[in-house]
């Protein structure tokens, strides 16, 4: 395990820079292109923590993937589909690590499969919900089961039905595993969300030839036993990751930074949404498309930033941004209050919980709820040490504040980052961030 020094900030950020591929989509295109028949080809691909466990459990069920790494943080990858029902059975069970993304969408194709599976991963991803997506698997038909609504999840062949289904709560996740069983199932299946929720899996599934229909709340599949054409992309930059850098440099008087080809897609942009409602100068410039994806150039500038409330739809839309966005809120003037965010309880860790645990001890004042927090600012973090507890976004987001603090800020078991921003340190290094990593 390695800890991240973070030193007072004493000059402003400049430059600019790339962030890796967008997670989500890296997931994605690794799953569908297994699936396809042909040659998919994803370039600019995440080879984070999370994603390297997808493709190592698609290499486990026969599918070959040869990588080209192009840049530390950008890989090419070549993938031979093998079709809806051309995966092999895996010699063990398979192992996603901590990624949820992972988990819950391969369920949803390896229910239509004729071969049993196993999928389990690590302590953590074992205490994250999966009765979400056993729930409708099941009304579909799939014969699937949990321990006590967590992983590890044992499947077995099943002939699997369209249905009808309502989220109980908008989940891309939840929403994708469906639409994936869906490929293999007879009849219609039609999901409704209660709200918007992310549609990576709608665009890509579209651009490979499947046919759905999608409204603001309701995406269909009028029926299953559909062939995916192969994949060809460049996934764009990962909004989540482009967000540590761009509330850093809103904080750091003097900062201007710019991020160069980020994902954009409407589903994804409520921390744009928030940071503009607080005041932060952040802009979106060209905009263009990739894949089915829309994807701009975005800069940032010190302003003075003043609070604001959240909740509603848009939480959906910056469900991952709110450590960093809880930064930002640090150093409002006024009190900023986040509602409607219980889903955070159950992320990699309960980021309420934890994340108003490890701000206190840099002295930032926030009260947690149990669908949110408040945090009264503009208050200059004390210097001290805190924990990332495993958790990826909490780790960049004390690494942030450090760069605020009035004291060095030791981040302990912080490589974890690497989970979903591999070369987040040295990213920020190049725009003259006052942090190194102490092994």
């Amino acid at each position: 395990m390695a800890d991240l020094l973070v030193s007072p900030q004493q000059t402003p950020l400049r430059g600019t820079i790339r962030v890796p591929g967008d997670k989500s989509i890296s997931h994605r295109a690794v799953l569908f292109s297994a699936i396809a028949e042909g040659q998919s080809r994803v370039e600019g691909w995440l080879p984070a923590g999370d994603t390297l466990a997808t493709l190592e459990v698609m290499r486990a069920l026969g599918v070959p993937i040869t990588v080209s790494e192009d840049e530390p943080n950008a890989w090419s990858l070549t993938v031979e589909g093998q079709g809806l029902c051309g995966l092999q059975p895996p010699a063990a069970p398979l192992d996603c690590r901590n990624a949820g993304t992972c988990i819950r969408l391969l369920a949803g194709i390896l229910a239509g499969q004729p071969f049993p599976s196993v999928l389990d991963g690590s302590e953590q991803l074992r205490r994250r919900p999966m009765r979400r997506i056993v729930t409708p698997l099941q009304a579909m038909g799939a014969v699937i089961e949990s321990e006590d609504g967590h992983a590890p999840l044992t499947i077995n062949p099943a002939s699997l039905s369209g249905i009808r289904y309502r989220l109980p709560v908008a989940s891309a996740q939840v929403k994708s595993a469906v639409l994936l069983a869906a490929l293999y199932a007879r009849g219609a299946t039609r999901v409704r969300q209660p709200g918007p929720a992310r549609d990576h899996t709608e665009r890509m599934l579209t651009a490979m030839g499947v046919p759905l229909r999608a409204g603001r709340h309701w995406v269909r599949l009028p029926s299953g036993k559909r062939r995916l054409r192969p994949l060809q992309m460049v996934v764009p930059g990962d909004i989540s990751s482009a967000a540590f850098p761009l509330v850093a440099a809103t904080l750091l008087p003097g900062s201007a930074i710019r991020v160069e080809g980020v994902g954009v897609n409407p589903t994804r942009t409520g921390i744009l949404e928030l940071l503009a409602n607080m005041g932060a100068s952040v802009s979106v410039e060209a905009e263009r498309e990739s894949g089915g994806e829309p994807v701009a150039d975005l800069t940032a500038r010190f302003d003075e930033l003043h609070a604001t409330s959240v909740s509603g739809d848009v939480v959906v839309r910056a469900i991952d941004e709110f450590p960093i966005w809880a930064v930002a809120a640090s150093q409002a003037a006024g009190a900023s209050t986040l509602r409607d965010a219980v889903e955070l309880r159950v992320k990699e860790v309960d980021r309420i919980g934890v994340l108003a645990g490890e701000l206190r001890l840099l002295g930032i004042p926030i009260a947690e709820t149990a669908d949110g927090f408040t945090i009264h600012g503009p208050v200059r973090p004390r210097g001290g040490t805190v924990s990332s507890h495993g958790d990826h976004r909490l780790g960049m987001a004390l690494a942030v504040a450090g760069l605020m603090a009035t004291g060095p800020v030791r981040v302990l078991d912080a490589d974890c980052v690497s989970d979903s921003f591999p070369g987040f340190v040295e990213t920020m290094q190049a725009l003259g961030a006052s942090m190194s990593w102490e092994i």
